[in-house]
């Protein structure tokens, strides 16, 4: 393929991903407002235009399943079909189908990989006989499809949901005749050989669904531009390639404002010197202002990662037997694009959590007194220097004495731990690795693996986790996460002969401290700070530097991580400096306690910690929430 060639593939990839974000937000709306013909029309057009362009490059398999798809559209536009639920399913299965074919041109070069026999045939047979066939479905619950409630309308939908892998059986069928007679029900059950008999499909369709239901996997998407006349597609790369640069002039401009203050104190009646300075303040504008900017650039509307949600919702929903109505608050709430990547994930396991987990049956809600439809509700907006996203649900709340059992049993604390323990501290035990409470192993949870993800991931990007429940009023998870993860704001600190970097957003207060006022407890060192007791990490021991220390005073610097707080056991306060974050490469990328390295104004490489993977060798820091 030449480059012009790859070019057209590359624009025909990007705008059907954004094509196929759209189509999940606008079929769950169109399943609450069935009537919409606007929507309806909406829908249409974007299943006509990525058949066309699909043709146009050969895709043929493609072009078959949007054809079919585009055709049953057609007769629910011309009203010779009515949106119901289960119409909406074979649509989101052929939408499925198409993800799953762009995904095989995205790699390979072809659609040649994914037989599409049976989603064509349950299209055909859907367009045929909608109505009969409806009837022959298996019954399920009868469950409301979840309501999405924004705070402001999202005219575009932008990260696709996890594509749902069909597996197809059988020859792809030939196109039915446009003037061919409905097929009946009793004909189609009672041929039994014909690759589309109507039992065969079924139990195709039932077959196939239980065997490939767990290799669903997300689709990597592009965001997709509101005004698109007046936006640029920019890979991401270049982006990265520009955050870099920014962040080395970063480095020499603190390298140089270091050198000129140093000037400054040495020669400050020379007028050379003065003029040096106006300069750097210059400069340093400049740079801030650069440096805003392309961070700016980097900026996604937190939509993108949200958009994935009514659809998640909706078949979780219908798949738990639950009403749920799904409340999304803050969606143009920028932050960084790497955090949102990283964010999907933890974010899907907390809202299936929700709804497996928090959320109570149909029954329950109406045993104690509540709707029978549920709530849960993601909420982000901008705190500071950092974006913070709540996940609350009135469901059950955490089950505290289930938790403490569960977790006792499971070996992963003790009885004498336990019985030190506070209620919050028993709510963050679902965080540690393989906890769960889950009586069975299923699809949805039990595995132990899904909360301790979300503290993983969320420790990675610099970020804190908080829980706060209540028994029968639900849960709230409040995730705190830095706007982006390549430049931060560090406090300098020095023990020793060596230099550390901690990460700003986790520091509470640093307190000035003598030998006297440090104890030990079971070999442990605390701090009984404000007749509350700190225990401490001594850094000097942890990274083996050696110390030769002449002053009984030192300083504790105080550091939260999510609800665990402990304090730094440092001999000196350096400076508070915007530092940039670089990689240890792959050599020393599995040093503990180490987030990467930078390279402070004064030229030294400087090593950033990593307090989330330091709070884990400092014993009773979960139990110093304050």
């Amino acid at each position: 393929m030449n480059d012009e060639m790859q070019e057209i593939l590359q624009d025909f990839l990007a705008e059907s991903s954004e094509m196929l974000e759209a189509l999940d937000q606008h079929f769950v709306k169109l399943e609450t407002e069935p009537t919409n013909a606007d929507l309806l029309n909406e829908i249409f057009r974007c299943m006509h235009s990525m058949k066309g362009s699909a043709g146009f490059l050969g895709f043929t398999h493609l072009v078959e399943v949007a054809h079919q798809g585009e055709s049953l559209l057609n007769k629910l536009r011309q009203g010779e079909m009515s949106v119901s639920p289960f119409i909406i399913d074979i649509i989101l299965e052929a939408v499925d189908a198409v993800k799953l074919l762009h995904t095989d041109i995205r790699e390979t070069g072809e659609d040649s990989h994914v037989d599409i026999a049976l989603i064509v045939n349950k299209l055909v047979l859907t367009m045929d006989s909608a109505d009969d066939l409806a009837d022959l479905m298996p019954a399920g619950p009868t469950v409301a499809s979840p309501q999405v409630v924004t705070e402001e309308p999202s005219e575009a939908a932008t990260t696709a949901p996890e594509a749902v892998v069909t597996e197809t059986v059988g020859e792809e069928p030939e196109e039915p005749e446009a003037e061919a007679p409905p097929v009946s029900i009793p004909e189609v059950v009672d041929e039994p050989e014909g690759p589309t008999a109507l039992s065969d499909v079924l139990a195709k369709m039932e077959e196939a669904a239980s065997r490939t239901a767990k290799a669903a996997a997300p689709t990597p998407t592009k965001s997709v531009g509101k005004e698109e006349d007046v936006t640029v597609r920019v890979e991401t790369k270049r982006l990265d390639h520009v955050m870099n640069l920014v962040g080395e002039l970063v480095l020499g401009r603190n390298r140089l404002m270091k050198l000129g203050y140093g000037l400054d104190e040495q020669y400050e009646t020379d007028p050379l010197v003065r003029e040096l300075g106006i300069a750097f303040a210059q400069l340093n504008l400049v740079t801030s202002d650069l440096q805003l900017a392309v961070m700016k650039t980097r900026m996604v509307p937190i939509r993108k990662v949200f958009s994935r949600f009514p659809r998640l919702v909706r078949d979780l929903s219908n798949k738990l037997g639950k009403q749920v109505r799904l409340e999304l608050i803050g969606e143009d709430t920028e932050v960084d694009k790497s955090v949102a990547d990283e964010l999907s994930d933890p974010l899907v396991h907390l809202v299936r959590n929700s709804l497996d987990h928090g959320l109570e049956t149909i029954e329950e809600r109406k045993r104690t007194g509540k709707s029978t439809e549920g709530s849960v509700r993601l909420a982000a907006y901008h705190e500071g220097n950092s974006i913070v996203i709540r996940i609350e649900d009135d469901g059950r709340g955490l089950q505290v004495e289930k938790i403490a059992k569960s977790a006792v049993e499971k070996g992963l604390i003790s009885e004498s731990e336990l019985s030190n323990m506070g209620p919050r501290d028993l709510m963050n035990l679902i965080l540690l690795p393989g906890f769960s409470t889950a009586d069975q192993v299923s699809d949805l949870s039990g595995r132990g693996v899904g909360m301790d993800v979300v503290r993983t991931n969320i420790s990675r990007m610099n970020g804190s986790l908080e829980l706060d429940s209540e028994v029968g009023r639900g849960t709230q998870v409040t995730i705190k996460l830095p706007l982006t993860v390549a430049i931060i704001q560090a406090l300098l600190v020095e023990v020793g002969t060596a230099t550390f970097a901690v990460p700003l957003a986790s520091v509470v207060e640093a307190v000035k401290v003598t030998k006297d006022d440090i104890k030990s407890v079971n070999g442990q060192a605390v701090l009984n700070l404000r007749e509350r007791i700190l225990p401490l990490l001594n850094l000097a021991q942890t990274f083996q530097v050696p110390q030769e220390r002449t002053s009984d005073e030192c300083y504790v610097v105080v550091v939260s991580i999510g609800a665990q707080r402990f304090g730094v056991l440092v001999d000196r306060l350096r400076a508070q400096e915007e530092v940039v974050i670089k990689s240890l490469g792959d050599f020393l990328s599995n040093v503990q306690g180490v987030a990467g390295a930078t390279i402070t104004g004064d030229g030294k490489v400087v090593l950033i910690l990593d307090m989330s993977d330091l709070v884990q060798n400092v014993p009773g820091a979960s139990f110093a929430s304050m």
